[in-house]
């Protein structure tokens, strides 16, 4: 199977898969793999996945509790949407606004939702810190631009609701304002800034949380896809290719990437979206002249599909958006001819820049639109990041150490709830092609 047209819901494993051919992996090198899961072995809790949440999962298992507890990650870490996503680290609360979870809920779940997802940009600080992660972490601010005068007038006021009843002092950015000390973007009307989003080297942060297991002697077997999990006389058998583990307890952290048929706990509970980024040749300094581009803090816009760019360290753009919906269709042209038009649109002086990188990767939706933490009879996962993973992954892979050793985590929709399963699963795909055109029909003329 191609690495490059890998589908969750069309092949039955994902092993034996290459890495991204990325930007980032270009500037840092995996390093050696670890060994492979061989023979049968032991352990209390086993977590399938080496991305961001398993990885952290087993540290704060490790560090915090104690247990004995061994990571399975089918390929090498870095393979997954933990080395393909686009760096941003940001407050997200999954394609739900603040004001809206209080609609949903009530003003007290939205103030528990940000206060969690507060501690997870201020745990991945802490952890590049405390750990000297060199991960090229960038400017702080998150900025979200409106791109027509409805999205302007909803940006005015998350930004009242932000500062009223959240704490923070969300700023409110007019035309102009964005246009002198930001950048100058053709289709935007104003924006929304908050202060402590940041960009950074996603791989070399999920290399750095390698190092932290490896240097902890928490057992990681990489080249270790589980192939079967059997759940038998209060145990569960996950067998490899080349071995077998025994464990109480397990935690699921493939993400987007875990096949369609894996486990019951977990079976059509998500929808896998796949992302495009591109990154052109670093920008001269007339072209940023010309755009206007005078920060290089974390940006996206308010479309329903949405586009989201930033400036890297060498002054490359990285901009990303929607892919293709279907796996074997991932990097078809048209695709990075649409990037790249909107990319022009947004800053037109770019019209003849010429792309040094495009990739693609998988990220888990939930039905609902929330991430879900949840542990119940001794099995855990956390799905449905819709794009926040590099930050709530920590506060999430924290809350999974919790639940999974009987501590309770906060009672808010985020971990009380199992993920609700799609009605209709065979075919999300039709229902995610509808809501495209949706989204265009709307992004464009509403």
């Amino acid at each position: 199977m191609n690495s490059k047209t890998f589908d969750p819901l069309k092949h039955a494993s994902p092993a034996n898969l290459t890495p991204c051919d990325s930007y980032w992996a270009s500037t840092v090198s995996l390093g050696a793999a670890n060994k492979s899961l061989r023979g049968s072995h032991t352990a209390d809790v086993a977590i399938i996945g080496g991305g961001y949440t398993g990885l952290l999962t087993a540290h704060y298992l490790a560090e915090l509790y104690d247990v004995d507890v061994c990571v399975l990650e089918a390929n090498q870490v870095g393979f997954g949407a933990s080395a393909r996503n686009a760096g941003f680290v940001l407050k997200g609360s999954g394609r739900l606004g603040y004001s809206q979870i209080a609609k949903r809920w009530d003003l007290t779940t939205a103030k528990g939702v940000y206060s969690e997802f507060s501690q997870a940009v201020e745990r991945v600080e802490g952890l590049i810190e405390s750990f000297d992660i060199q991960c090229e972490p960038q400017q702080k601010g998150y900025i979200k631009v409106a791109h027509n005068p409805k999205a302007l007038a909803q940006l005015k006021n998350a930004a009242a609701f932000i500062s009223t009843h959240l704490g923070e002092d969300a700023q409110f950015i007019d035309a102009t304002t964005l246009k002198n000390e930001y950048m100058n973007h053709h289709q935007a009307y104003g924006a929304l800034r908050l202060e402590d989003g940041f960009g950074l080297n996603p791989l070399k942060l999920l290399l750095g949380y390698k190092s932290m297991l490896n240097k902890r002697n928490v057992k990681l077997y990489e080249h270790s896809c589980v192939e079967h999990w059997i759940e038998e006389n209060g145990k569960h058998r996950l067998i490899t290719t080349d071995g077998e583990l025994t464990v109480n307890k397990v935690i699921s952290a493939g993400n987007a990437y875990t096949p369609k048929q894996f486990s019951p706990h977990i079976d059509n509970r998500f929808l896998p979206i796949l992302s495009n980024v591109i990154v052109t040749e670093p920008l001269t300094d007339a072209e940023l002249m010309a755009c206007g581009l005078k920060t290089k803090q974390v940006t996206m816009d308010t479309r329903i599909l949405k586009y989201y760019y930033r400036l890297l360290p060498d002054n490359r753009l990285l901009f990303g958006g929607r892919g293709a919906i279907w796996g074997k269709d991932a990097y078809a042209p048209i695709f990075q001819s649409r990037l790249m038009l909107a990319m022009k649109q947004c800053f037109p002086a770019l019209a003849s820049k010429s792309l040094a990188y495009n990739w693609t990767g998988w990220i888990a939706a939930a039905l609902d639109d929330i991430p879900h933490v949840f542990c119940h009879n001794r099995v855990g996962y956390s799905l449905g990041y819709c794009g926040s993973g590099v930050s709530f992954s920590t506060q999430a892979a924290f809350r999974l150490a919790q639940q999974i050793t009987g501590h309770q985590a906060p009672s808010l929709p985020l971990y009380d709830n199992a993920l609700p399963k799609f009605p209709l699963p065979k075919f999300r795909r039709v229902g995610q092609w509808g809501y495209y055109h949706y989204g265009w029909l709307r992004d464009r003329f509403l």
